[in-house]
């Protein structure tokens, strides 16, 4: 009998991400202390679970009408058919790698820009598009508004849930404005509780995020 491919997703080890096999998953989560990790039975699934907390997938199995309702949702039973568009849609872009930074995050239903950061010198788009969640996250909070917010990152989204910037960024005299707002991020992730959903924008899906700069 064929043995049924599986696909993992470490939310937890040393690189986080969607693995396609068990040798590779393996190496990210062995000997990791409190490695978060689970299979799926397609791809699919797998990087629709990605782009959710670990805790989503621990507490309860699905339900009937959950299953129900997301295949009525989406032809496909994983991606909704658009995005929620009560939501904030951050991005980044970069002028080279590294080069000048700079991320913003708009109002999803409109376009309209929320905030903007930037040029900044001998920056990378992982950092950007890290410190424009982390910036949503700390705004939406101060201003008591609990709405989604979307990112194209998928680095970024897993380094906000460990609370970390893993960048290998050297950090030198002219991007030291850049790690003095990593650190700022960081303490916040560490000190501040919050109960806003982070969603993974999906561009093959839904075109290109509202908050792009049009610079590809």
């Amino acid at each position: 009998m064929v043995k049924q491919k599986k696909y993992y997703v470490v939310w937890q080890g040393v690189t986080p991400g969607v693995y396609d096999n068990w040798a590779d998953c393996k190496k990210q989560v062995d000997s990791f202390h409190d490695a978060k990790y689970k299979s799926f039975e397609t791809i699919e699934e797998a990087n629709e679970a990605f782009g959710k907390d670990y805790s989503e997938y621990i507490k309860r199995r699905p339900s009937n009408k959950d299953t129900f309702e997301k295949m009525m949702s989406s032809p496909s039973g994983t991606i909704p058919l658009k995005p929620i568009n009560e939501s904030l849609a951050v991005d980044a872009a970069c002028s080279g790698n590294p080069g000048d930074m700079e991320y913003r995050g708009v109002y999803t239903a409109t376009g309209e820009e929320i905030f903007r950061v930037g040029p900044m010198k001998k920056g990378t788009n992982n950092i950007g598009e890290f410190l424009a969640l982390v910036h949503g996250l700390a705004l939406l909070k101060q201003k008591g508004v609990n709405m989604p917010i979307y990112s194209d990152s998928r680095n970024a989204i897993a380094w906000v849930k460990k609370k970390k910037c893993k960048t290998l960024l050297e950090r030198v005299p002219e991007n030291e404005p850049i790690f003095e707002l990593i650190a700022r991020a960081e303490k916040w992730l560490e000190e501040n509780n919050y109960s806003i959903p982070i969603y993974k924008w999906e561009t093959s899906s839904w075109g290109e995020i509202p908050a792009d700069f049009g610079r590809k």
